[in-house]
């Protein structure tokens, strides 16, 4: 109604200016139009300014311009942090610490799990025995059962705390007192017992400001986890003392013959002074050092109150019973090889282990003797021979393994020469070749490459059979270009070749890739076998379960393209370039030879069934300088037919070793395999058995301590741990 009321009033207000006025008229018909009237304005005075209220408002405008100001602030720059409040500071800090605590228990735990401490830091001790049980080769560390602190006699414990840590159980795995102590008197370590377990179980011996804050960590964790006993007890089970012994039981035992249970004060006070320097205070080779150092940990066990003056001036110096030998060499050729396949498997444990290998006795004595007799001059040579199967039965790495322990034979990479063309040919009976398929034999050049035979000999054409035979190079690289070196390097694989091939290279038929001599003999052992690929063992392979059987690849060639080869091969042998080595018996096999003879090889097999053998022999110079015009149907295949002569029992075998006269030839058969004082291990829990001069010794465990039993011409004696200890 407001509307049309001001239409009205509009309306007059028109009629009555319409003769003064020539506007035409008009009519609001919107409020913000209207003129306003003064009968329509309120009569009311204007209010008072809000100041109060204008200051709040710009007050929250430089808020708000100071939030968006520090909004716009980057880390890098200074007013990013001056501007941050005491809360803001405190609850990232907290936070912090707490991600940096938890990050460094998950480091600890990593790094430093507790269930390392409880492993010995050395690898046990490994004794590898010939297949027929002959021990050939020892090696890794004394180590023994753990201790436990509760069975040991009160001064044995407290020897070591007095001499390394004589406030063990008042701290927390660092004593800055001790650190102060042993830098003022010069006795004792600055590492305590804890720091020392944590030194040796889980970091290096490096001497550095990094390393000795990791072992200042792992101590305080060691020393939340574990208690003070228990640190103790694999702090002593670990700890080295010289002469390959780690661990107080294997120490006590191998200086004194006695468990540590039983040790006299004088010998827990000599033991506990060797951990300072074992090797330098190792009282077998410097027992005066010993016992100087000895006298020091007494007198600090007096010091502490362990020990009266009296009781420490009666104290005698302790006789050494020193009863371990070990007459066997810590390495060889073949144990070299061995060992470290056997510690793959096996799991961190304190006893000695007792490993059969397929290493034959006979035979490795065979090989060593026709290898030491065979005139190599100033050259290297290797031999390893192989069932095929894969199980090593003889290995030479080298002519003198005190000399020099490289394996040639399982470590030197060297060109296989024209041994290599065994994969051509099977290639190319694979691709449907045969032995009497003809082949060119005249020179050609393939790219830039220009291969030659050997004296220039050459015709037009040449079968399969003939070339490999007389190892023609030419028919070779051409026989590869016909099937492709894709398809050879396939069939290499197939047999087992690991090495890497250069694909499209025509030099590759000549061998001209390097490979191992162990890896070109397993491949001729899947010929031999008729089974690839063939993987070298220094141990009995395992019956395949159902599961294995499905799941592992295994080979073999057709009947025709093996009978093929053989065929191929063995003519090599008896009208062909390794003539040298020919037997009575079917034998097949190729030479190699290297360009400017660097390398000369020869590998076959011969034998049949179970006594079917492959061997593979080097010879060559460790500089990889030229010999002097040895071919690998000169010596290396004569040192095959020695060995397989011997080997096989074929006649003629190499001479044995000549035997000294004796006194009494109507005396008992003595064991020549077994040398006089040598340990022949019994069983894994560390019975032995040595035969000496007119007495033959048992040595076993009956709970826990160690008894001896002699069989001498007068009777059997029986020696318990610690009987009649010396004085």
């Amino acid at each position: 109604m407001g509307l049309f009321e001001r239409f009205r009033r509009s309306a007059r207000a028109h009629s009555r200016g319409s003769a003064d006025s020539d506007a035409p008229g008009y009519f609001p018909l919107y409020e913000s139009q209207r003129p306003v009237d003064d009968e329509d304005a309120p009569s009311r005075a204007a209010p008072a300014p809000d100041y109060a209220k204008w200051d709040e408002s710009l007050a929250r405008l430089d808020d708000a311009v100071e939030i968006e100001e520090r909004r716009r602030l980057r880390w890098w720059q200074r007013e990013y942090w001056r501007s941050r409040g005491k809360l803001w500071w405190t609850v990232r800090g907290i936070a912090a610490a707490l991600l940096a605590f938890f990050a460094l228990i998950g480091w600890l735990a990593v790094t430093a799990p507790l269930s390392k401490s409880l492993e010995p830091i050395a690898a046990p001790q490994v004794t590898l025995l010939a297949s027929d049980g002959t021990p050939i080769a020892r090696s890794g560390a004394m180590v023994a059962e753990p201790v436990e602190i509760a069975k040991l006699p009160p001064h044995v414990p407290q020897a070591f705390m007095a001499i390394e840590d004589r406030r063990f159980y008042s701290h927390w795995g660092i004593d800055p007192r001790g650190i102060a102590r042993a830098a003022w008197t010069g006795r004792g370590g600055g590492s305590t017992i804890t720091q020392q377990l944590a030194k040796f179980t889980f970091l290096t011996p490096e001497q550095t400001l990094t390393r000795k804050a990791r072992e200042a960590m792992i101590a305080l964790w060691l020393e939340a986890w574990l208690t003070k006993d228990e640190i103790l007890e694999r702090y002593l089970s670990n700890a080295y003392f010289g002469d390959n012994q780690y661990g107080l039981r294997a120490a006590s035992l191998h200086y004194f013959y006695r468990q540590p249970e039983n040790l006299k004060p004088e010998q827990a006070a000599m033991l506990a002074g060797l951990l300072q320097a074992p090797s330098a205070y190792a009282p077998t080779r410097h027992y005066d050092r010993a016992k100087a150092r000895m006298d020091l940990v007494v007198a600090a066990m007096v010091e502490e109150g362990y020990l009266t003056p009296g009781e420490a001036a009666a104290l005698p110096a302790p006789r050494l019973d020193v009863r371990t030998r070990n007459d066997l060499p810590t390495g060889t050729y073949f144990a070299d090889w061995a060992l470290p396949i056997a510690r793959e498997g096996m799991e961190a444990s304190y006893s000695r282990q007792v490993l059969t290998t397929t290493l034959d006795s006979r035979l490795q004595a065979l090989a060593s003797r026709v290898v030491a007799r065979a005139p190599l001059g100033t050259a290297q040579v290797a031999l390893v021979a192989m069932r095929p199967t894969g199980e090593v039965v003889a290995m030479v790495g080298g002519r003198d393994y005190a000399t020099s322990p490289f394996n040639r034979a399982t470590q030197a990479r060297r060109q296989p020469g024209s041994t290599f063309k065994l994969f051509v040919y099977l290639a190319a009976l694979d691709a449907g070749w045969e032995p009497e398929d003809t082949i060119a034999n005249t020179p050609f050049e393939s790219g830039s490459y220009q291969p030659k035979n050997a004296r220039e000999n050459y015709s037009d054409t040449i079968t399969l059979e003939q070339a490999l035979a007389s190892s023609s190079n030419v028919a070779a690289v051409r026989l590869m270009n016909e099937v492709g070196s894709k398809r050879v390097i396939r069939m290499a694989r197939d047999l087992g070749v690991a090495s890497a091939m250069p694909e499209g290279d025509p030099s590759l038929a000549l061998g001209t890739s390097t490979m191992t001599l162990i890896e070109l003999t397993a491949s001729y052992a899947g010929v031999a076998g008729n089974a690839f690929p063939v993987t070298p063992r220094a141990f009995e392979r395992e019956e395949k379960g159902w599961f294995d059987w499905l799941t592992t690849r295994e080979d073999s060639l057709s009947s025709r393209h093996h009978e093929a080869i053989e065929r191929m091969l063995r003519a090599a042998v008896n009208r062909g370039t390794g003539r040298a080595a020919m037997l009575p018996v079917a034998n097949y096999g190729k030479t190699g030879t290297t360009q400017d003879y660097r390398d000369a090889l020869f590998v076959g097999y011969a034998g049949e069934g179970e006594n079917r053998l492959v061997v593979g022999v080097w010879i060559g110079n460790d500089d990889n300088s030229p010999l002097a015009g040895v071919t690998g149907g000169s010596l290396p295949a004569r040192i095959w037919k020695d060995f397989m002569r011997g080997a096989l029992r074929l006649g003629g075998p190499a001479p044995a070793p000549v035997p000294t006269a004796s006194p009494d030839p109507e005396g008992p058969v003595q064991p020549f395999d077994v040398p006089e004082g040598a340990e022949i291990p019994l069983d894994e829990n560390g019975s032995t058995l040595r035969i000496e001069e007119g007495a033959v010794t048992v040595t076993t465990e009956i709970d826990g301590a160690p008894v001896e039993f002699r069989l001498r011409e007068d009777g059997l004696e029986v020696v318990p741990a610690g009987a009649d200890p010396p004085n």
